[in-house]
């Protein structure tokens, strides 16, 4: 008797949304990777002697980027203002053709005595 093979149902990839970015915008933009490791990434924009900084983070990660500056505001960079926060809801189409909604953060900040 001959067996048969038994397809295994394939992983729904993920699809991400990507936006472009203009040049001369320094954004970090925030993920998996432990928080310093985002603090580190805006410290090096500013000592490249960068005004500000955009911190961009989508869904699950939002929390992540919150502390990513609140780290940066009040233990690395004494004279952080925040100058804007721009929240919203991105819609995603799955994979399996759902659409979902996932929510966004742009904080951007910038050292004290900069535009």
């Amino acid at each position: 008797m001959a067996q048969k093979k038994q397809a295994k149902p394939e992983k729904p990839e993920k699809k991400e949304v990507t936006k472009e970015v203009t040049k001369g915008e320094n954004v970090v933009l925030i993920g998996k990777k432990p928080v310093m490791n985002y603090v580190v990434a805006c410290i090096t924009f500013f000592n490249a002697g960068e005004k500000q900084v955009v911190v961009k983070a989508r869904g699950r990660v939002i929390s992540r980027a919150v502390d990513t500056v609140e780290l940066l505001r009040h233990a690395f960079v004494k004279d952080l203002q925040v100058k804007k926060i721009d929240i919203g809801t991105e819609e995603m189409v799955r994979a399996e053709g759902r659409k979902s909604n996932v929510s966004t953060i742009e904080i951007t900040v910038a050292k004290a005595g900069s535009k």
